[in-house]
């Protein structure tokens, strides 16, 4: 078994039987992404691929949100710094690349919100259990961002072009009900219920033949990965530039006048 105490406490990872649950720690912030926990991810999927004793995982949020998406403090200091910059986007590359690349299947259990890279965090697994009462967006449009860390790539792979426009463009909110017709969701079940029912998943998924399951998602995962490939350096590149702008500092400047 892989040793996931080096992800702490941005990640925390729990073993049942073959079935490792992954959460992201830091119901504070509603698990929003800093640098830290994108570090601790993009070494997760890794950590997972090298544990012979897995069978799936679980990816979940502690508290009431899946993950809020970017934190705000971390975009303040991207837009000053343009070294943090480039940095925070080649992780953005990584992460997404390296959870396209993981074998072990992925069961992700939106407990709350997910948002931005939460939302990709949850479309980059292969089956979504959602809270009836929660949403999956991806409003980079609507922060002054370019949607590059998954949204352009990834969306359009689940449901029609257009409604993909729709969503990204206006930065709406997917209900969980929503979200179970175009695709984005296998299972809708009241929140208390979200957990179970994605470790349940995970158990059988787990006791499938593990190289015909993992070789099957690989053969599935080809798909996705010539859409990211098709798409990423041009988002990355434009999402990286637009971080910079003026209206990443209005949104954050608004955000930081709330939580007053």
């Amino acid at each position: 078994m892989s040793n996931y105490t080096q992800l702490e406490p941005h990640v925390l990872v729990e073993s049942h039987d073959s079935v490792r649950v992954l959460t992201l720690n830091a119901p504070d912030r509603y698990n929003s992404v800093d640098d830290d926990m994108h570090q601790a991810l993009i070494t997760a999927w890794r950590l997972l691929e090298a544990d012979e004793d897995a069978g799936a995982a679980v990816i979940t949020g502690a508290g009431s949100a899946f993950s809020a998406g970017g934190d705000m403090t971390h975009l303040r200091k991207v837009h000053d710094d343009p070294v943090l910059r480039r940095r925070t986007i080649r992780s953005a590359e990584r992460l997404i690349r390296a959870a396209i690349s993981c074998e072990l299947p992925v069961v992700a259990a939106v407990n709350g919100p997910a948002v931005g890279v939460g939302a990709t965090l949850a479309l980059l697994s292969d089956l979504v259990v959602i809270a009836d009462d929660t949403y999956i967006s991806d409003p980079h449009v609507s922060v002054g961002v370019v949607a590059g860390d998954g949204g352009a790539s990834l969306w359009p792979s689940y449901m029609s072009m257009m409604r993909a426009k729709e969503h990204l463009l206006l930065g709406t909110r997917v209900s969980a009900e929503e979200c179970l017709l175009l695709g984005l969701a296998n299972r809708v079940v009241p929140p208390s219920e979200v957990y179970t029912v994605a470790l349940e998943l995970g158990a059988r998924l787990a006791s499938q033949p593990r190289q015909a399951i993992r070789d099957t998602k690989r053969a599935l995962n080809l798909h996705l990965r010539q859409a990211v490939d098709r798409t990423i350096d041009f988002a990355l590149a434009a999402e990286g530039e637009s971080m910079a702008g003026d209206d990443v500092m209005a949104t954050v400047e608004r955000f930081t006048a709330r939580a007053r």
